[in-house]
């Protein structure tokens, strides 16, 4: 016999800073309709986290880009107020060019990092953790160097 447990939903997102900006989508649907978000959804069965990550920034921005590390999960259980949503965070790597919004996004742009504008579920502390985690990155670089 298979038990079923209720649990929360897994999704993925996009962090991609290049040249003092991020990529951002306008969001064409609730919740938060019409404010930025980083790219990203829901994974889909079958699909593994990468591939699901990598399709929603194709479908969202019309960019593709190269899967780095995770730079985290964020699981708060209010973070998307439609239910209990788990989300894979993912550092993007590439060229870039020039987004276009698509499949659920309204528009998509490399946004400045400063100021940035109000940013949909928790994007701004995610944005905030990658760009910390960039500094120390950086920091133990030189450090390695000297």
């Amino acid at each position: 016999m298979t038990r079923r447990y209720p649990g929360p939903s897994l999704a993925v997102d996009a962090v991609w800073i290049r040249r003092g900006r991020v990529l951002l989508v306008r969001r064409g649907h609730p919740p938060f309709r019409g404010e930025w978000a980083l790219p990203g959804g829901f994974v889909e069965v079958g699909e593994t986290a990468e591939a699901a990550v990598r399709r929603e920034l194709r479908e969202e921005t019309r960019l593709t880009g190269r899967v780095g590390r995770v730079l985290g999960v964020y699981s708060d259980p209010g973070r998307d107020p439609r239910k209990h949503v788990v989300s894979i965070v993912f550092e993007i790597r590439g060229a870039g060019g020039r987004p276009r919004g698509g499949d659920d996004a309204s528009a998509a742009e490399w946004v400045p990092l400063r100021p940035r504008p109000r940013l949909a579920f928790d994007h701004a502390r995610i944005i905030a953790d990658a760009l910390a985690r960039r500094s120390r990155s950086r920091r133990a670089a030189r450090s390695r160097r000297r």
